[in-house]
């Protein structure tokens, strides 16, 4: 069977976002699994799982806005950022008010920089930073500018706070939680992590590892399998004839004049657009090039034989 699409699974604490993929592996049988974006161990929530085809789209999934409920732990440093890691440093941090706090995070909303952490999976000369930071080596890291569009504080109970987090690709969280501290002068680290969203997909319509294994047991897991296209909805959308499909199947470059209703409308070079098959089947991503011309982005369904010219 061949089986194509996305599974919205909330990770639990304890599991790696790899130890998910290897149990959607085992369980549907499906060989092609990959995850959108990486939650580490101690975190929880929205983990998208593709399967078949949709591995193709991961890069457009890892584009998408995230939102986080982070719970940090002023006073305490660690050398991971986060609350599996070794205490660096402590202080006192009552004298910390609500108002501190919020002024703080004015610096930290919009485009800003931010220095990845040691304890990440970026690599450096080919070696993940996390087996640097393992061997005592500190590795001089690039600050790189990300996201940060909304950022706002839910819960002020001393010597924690919580925040409510929209950001873009590349956002730590665990660089903020110690950047925060940092900057309110005691130190912190992230002490909790949920994952509420990614794109489109929320937490209160995710499934949990134990709903997904019964699933699995009594064969309606594809139940809550997503279409692969569910992350592209916003994007242009075409029908291909027999002859453009063919085409757009060995790569080949379209002719379509952008429509909206019947009107020729005007797009910028880059736009995105899905292009189907007759029976509604997603075959190829493509890329608006000017002058009605259509470049395949990424071909989904390939062709065994060219079209007849």
């Amino acid at each position: 069977m061949t089986v194509d699409g996305i599974l919205n699974v909330n990770k639990p604490s304890g599991w790696t976002s790899f130890d998910v993929v290897a149990f959607v592996r085992r369980h549907s049988g499906v060989q092609r699994v990959g995850h959108a974006g990486t939650l580490d161990p101690a975190a929880e929530g929205v983990l998208l799982v593709c399967l078949g085809r949709a591995t193709r789209i991961v890069e457009y999934l890892l584009d998408t806005r995230k939102s986080y409920l982070a719970r940090i732990r002023l006073g305490i440093v660690t050398d991971t950022y986060d609350a599996d890691g070794e205490v660096v440093r402590t202080a006192d941090a009552s004298s910390v008010t609500r108002e501190a706090v919020e002024q703080a995070l004015e610096s930290f909303r919009g485009t800003i920089s931010q220095t990845p952490p040691m304890f990440s999976a970026l690599k450096r000369e080919g070696t993940p930073l996390y087996r640097h930071a393992r061997a005592g080596r500190e590795v001089e890291r690039e600050a790189r500018e990300v996201e940060v569009y909304r950022l706002e504080l839910v819960e002020f109970d001393p010597p924690a706070l919580t925040l409510d987090i929209d950001c873009g690709r590349g956002f730590y969280v665990r660089s903020l939680a110690h950047d925060l501290g940092e900057r309110l002068g005691c130190g912190a680290h992230l002490e909790g992590l949920v994952r509420t969203s990614v794109g489109p997909f929320h937490v209160e319509s995710s499934v949990d590892v134990e709903r997904l294994r019964g699933a699995f047991v009594d064969h309606t897991w594809t139940d809550f399998l997503l279409p692969t296209d569910s992350v592209l909805l916003d994007w242009h959308a075409a029908i291909l004839g027999e002859e453009n499909a063919a085409n757009i199947r060995f790569g080949r470059a379209l002719s379509l004049a952008p429509a909206d209703e019947g009107r020729v409308v005007a797009l910028p070079a880059g736009a995105p657009c899905r292009a189907y098959s007759l029976d509604g089947r997603l075959i190829a991503l493509l890329r608006y090039g000017g002058d009605a011309i259509w470049q395949p982005a990424k071909v989904l369904e390939g062709s065994e034989s060219p079209p007849r010219t």
